[in-house]
């Protein structure tokens, strides 16, 4: 195994660890200037580090992404009450699905509130330019790619389906105008 994929599984280990066992005092998350700049400055780390996974992972691999998956699908950070990490874990909820095809990294109930939090991200589109905008069409790349709609036909999540499509009209008649 080359170094670099070595390296890409301790820093995903790393990363994942560190969401999992954050700062307890909030004099602890003060020091990293705040909560929202600590998540969102590891959840960027982590985006790169998930885009870097090729699908079908050697095992090693698997097993390095194990804290990352764990601590994603915390309702610590899918709940997070700043839009902009919630964006960043749809990015890398997004990657690991696409790593993880065609299996479900999740049970159905945590794909769900995945699908709900990547159906929101799609808002994003109709900011056209910028890191956003970039993100939003990677994550409808891989939903794309691996066919999470099909899933979320699976799981009758008829509304947020309508929902998806409502942020497509927009973005287009967004463009339209452009």
């Amino acid at each position: 195994m080359p170094d670099s994929e070595i390296e890409l599984q301790e820093r995903l280990k790393e990363a994942g660890n560190g969401l999992l066992n954050p700062p307890s005092s909030v004099d602890d998350l003060l020091d990293l200037l705040d909560v929202i700049f600590w998540c969102w400055h590891l959840l960027l780390k982590l985006e790169r580090f998930l885009s870097n996974v090729d699908q079908a992972p050697p095992r090693s691999m698997q097993d390095a992404l194990l804290p990352t998956m764990k601590a994603l699908i915390s309702s610590v950070l899918l709940r997070h009450s700043d839009e902009d990490v919630r964006f960043a874990v749809a990015s890398c909820m997004s990657e690991i699905t696409r790593i993880t095809a065609p299996d479900a990294p999740y049970n159905d109930d945590q794909m769900k509130e995945i699908f709900q939090l990547t159906v929101a991200s799609f808002k994003k589109l109709s900011h056209a330019s910028g890191h956003c905008y970039t993100k939003a069409i990677s994550i409808l790349e891989n939903v794309a790619r691996v066919r999470s709609c099909l899933v979320m036909l699976d799981l009758e999540l008829d509304e947020l389906i309508i929902e998806m499509f409502q942020h497509f009209l927009k973005f287009i008649r967004y463009r339209s105008h452009c």
